[in-house]
């Protein structure tokens, strides 16, 4: 069963993609997203908008991780092809996927995203839109109060 809300956020640490191992604070407000495979429509159109919604995630002081079992050279490209400024983290074993346990029979990991604060799962989005999600996330975070936007 996926971690769902509430759950202790697992240690978890990947290479980025430039090859530094990555170890997420997930005290922080943290939203940790699964996307199936570089280059795909879908992982497109998300990752894309997570670019676009950059100003607002860092004014809203969010970290955000794309994970998929790509490896660190397909992230490498992907990043550089797409300008993606946050951490996309290669999880070519599924260790990263296995911890929040999602179900890899496919080879890849659902299209899933985790919001974290203090430790722990706040949030759990499955099956994803990719179309309208990092819009949807901020929104969520900050109805919630989870997070408020630095107007500095």
């Amino acid at each position: 069963m996926v971690s769902q809300q509430g759950d202790p956020a697992p240690a978890v640490s990947a290479p980025n993609q430039h090859g530094e191992t990555v170890s997420p604070d997930f005290e922080e407000p943290t939203v940790l997203y699964f996307y199936p495979k570089d280059d795909t429509p879908g992982c497109t159109t998300e990752a894309a908008q997570f670019v676009a919604e950059r100003d607002s995630y860092e004014d809203a002081g969010v970290a955000v991780y794309g994970v998929s079992t790509d490896s660190v050279e397909s992230h490498r490209a992907f990043a550089d092809d797409q300008d993606v400024w946050f951490d996309l983290l290669a999880d070519p074993d599924g260790d990263v996927a296995e911890a929040f346990d999602l179900d890899l029979r496919r080879g890849v990991a659902p299209r899933t995203t985790f919001v974290l604060v203090d430790g722990e799962v706040e949030r759990v989005y499955e099956d994803v839109d990719p179309d309208g999600h990092p819009r949807e996330v901020l929104m969520d975070l900050l109805e919630g109060g989870l997070v408020e936007l630095d107007e500095a």
